[in-house]
């Protein structure tokens, strides 16, 4: 089972990560990651970081899952 410090502690070594990654490398079911995430950023201890490029490096408009697109990024607070 994770818990938030292994997930903080995941965000500090990658500098930023999404709940899909953090959960590949927990191996815990990606929703209980993206409520830890949350959890985290109500805390104060995360934050969601506004990106304005997929991690392609192209335009939000231009990618064809533009609509769907629901991907957050996060960070340790600074």
């Amino acid at each position: 089972m994770a818990t938030l410090m292994q997930v903080r502690d995941l965000l500090a070594i990658y500098g930023q990560a999404d709940a899909r990654l953090i959960s590949q490398q927990l191996s815990a079911p990606e929703p209980l990651v993206q409520a830890m995430l949350e959890k985290l950023t109500a805390m104060g201890k995360v934050e969601k970081v506004d990106i304005t490029a997929c991690l392609t490096g192209t335009s939000c408009r231009a990618c064809p899952e533009n609509q769907g697109c629901n991907h957050n990024i996060y960070r340790l607070h600074q």
